[in-house]
């Protein structure tokens, strides 16, 4: 994940802090020289990193934390409080036009993952009850078209597309049909090329000059670092950009780009790419991001995911069901299946508080699939009533399931486990019992994937 060596070495900064009790000024300066040694690692510009660490040493130094009773927590804030004014301070939305549709006019280098991002984009304007409507524009990438119209197709969005025709006029025709059609939102997906250059720039000037966007988003690879920040800033020269995107946020990228575009052209990042899958797209939010960064976690994030695995019908079962003692393999794997939904292992940790600090913990992904098959394998009847399962079906499940006999043994014992415990605090009080239940640590036993 991007950060990860960042959020590492900023970790330890802070670890020896805390173990100094009382500061001096020196420690201070030796903190940031070493936070500012993290941060041009993590491709951060040189300028960046200097005015960063030079204004939470001013902060720090200027104020009484020095005094403090916890002095390495109220740096941590000040770091906190700095990292996410640098990265835009505050979450922010595309500028809507309440009087047609809203053009955003989506531009890039080549390679950057600018029509699949802006698809994404796309898709996730149309799940909060838009209507948008995708535009070819790009007439020069081989397959840039069919791409376009692949993803649209996914999302069931509908693309404009005119061939090779000029993506000046095509831009243009796009909006017309957009406000006969009832689009209230159009995707430009423009040309990109492998580096800057005066004739792609000159076409998309065009572009902007006909059709008046009402936001210019340029998609940035996160991947890329410093020259990420370079394209931003060639860009913003040319078209005077919005906005930033940044895609492949979720490979093992640096970070510097999050931490620079910002800071050098003075535009907000307002999306960011996390996955391979047209789904994986959320809004940019700094104060999340600087979060995690320093190894806080991300718990609004990973709840609005929940959010959206969260199957009301299903709860509203599963509690009727637990207050009568009554749970099988069958609400475990709904349970499973939920879970998995929100994300992998890693990232769901990577977004809990401290989870820096689970580095170390193996997330086999596999098991949690051999769990799925191994349920799947059994009748409706035998996950309804497990403590009929005998050797011999044993033996036909994990047959089936293609596992051994003991990891069928394995999760039945992990559900005999869990079964006790909810016997234990169903009925009537459920919800103090269940506190009773985290104070004292949960269960053993696992659950499937750790």
């Amino acid at each position: 994940m991007a950060f990860e060596g960042l959020t590492e070495k900023i970790n330890s900064t802070f670890k020896k802090l805390r173990g100094k009790g009382r500061l001096k000024e020196a420690d201070v300066k030796e903190a940031m020289r070493e936070i500012r040694m993290a941060l041009l690692e993590a491709d951060v510009s040189y300028k960046v990193c200097k005015d960063f660490t030079k204004q939470v040493t001013e902060r720090c130094v200027g104020t009484d934390v020095l005094e403090s009773l916890t002095p390495a927590q109220m740096i941590i804030k000040i770091v906190n409080e700095e990292l996410t004014k640098l990265m835009g301070s505050d979450t922010k939305h595309i500028n809507i036009n309440p009087n047609g549709p809203t053009v955003v006019m989506l531009v890039g280098l080549q390679g950057a993952g600018k029509t699949t991002n802006g698809s994404k984009l796309a898709g996730l304007q149309k799940r909060q009850g838009r209507n948008p409507l995708l535009v070819a524009c790009d007439i020069y990438r081989p397959a840039a078209i069919q791409q376009l119209k692949v993803c649209g197709e996914k999302l069931g969005i509908p693309v404009f597309e005119k061939g090779t025709q000029d993506p000046v006029q095509t831009a243009k025709e796009a909006v017309l049909y957009a406000r006969q059609h009832g689009h209230d939102m159009v995707f430009l997906d423009t040309a990109g090329r492998l580096h800057v250059d005066e004739a792609l720039m000159n076409e998309l000037k065009s572009i902007k000059a006909t059709v008046k966007p009402d936001e210019i988003m340029l998609v940035v690879d996160a991947m890329t670092g410093q020259d990420a920040v370079n394209a931003a800033q060639s860009f913003n020269e040319w078209l005077d950009i919005d906005s930033v995107m940044l895609s492949k946020l979720d490979g093992d990228a640096r970070g510097g780009a999050a931490l620079s575009v910002r800071a050098v052209t003075g535009k907000p990042i307002k999306f960011s790419g996390i996955g391979e899958k047209l789904e994986d797209i959320e809004p940019f939010h700094p104060d999340r991001m600087a979060s995690r960064i320093l190894g806080m976690g991300d718990m609004l994030t990973l709840i609005e995911k929940a959010e959206k695995a969260f199957d009301a019908k299903k709860a509203e079962e599963m509690e009727k069901r637990l207050k009568s003692n009554r749970f099988t393999l069958a609400d475990y794997y709904d349970q499973l299946v939920q879970l998995k939904s929100m994300g992998s292992m890693e990232e769901i940790l990577a977004q809990m508080p401290g989870g820096a600090n689970l580095k170390g913990v193996k997330v086999d992904e596999k098991a949690m699939a051999r769990t799925e098959a191994i349920i799947l394998s059994m009748t409706p009847y035998e996950r309804e009533h497990p403590n009929v399962i005998a050797a011999s079906r044993k033996k036909r499940i994990a047959a089936g399931a293609g596992v051994k006999v003991e990891d069928v043994n394995r999760l039945l014992k992990s559900f005999e486990q869990m079964q006790k415990l909810i016997k234990q605090f169903s009925g009537p009080g459920m919800g103090k019992k269940m506190k009773r239940m985290g104070r004292m640590g949960g269960f053993k036993g696992g659950f499937p994937g750790f």
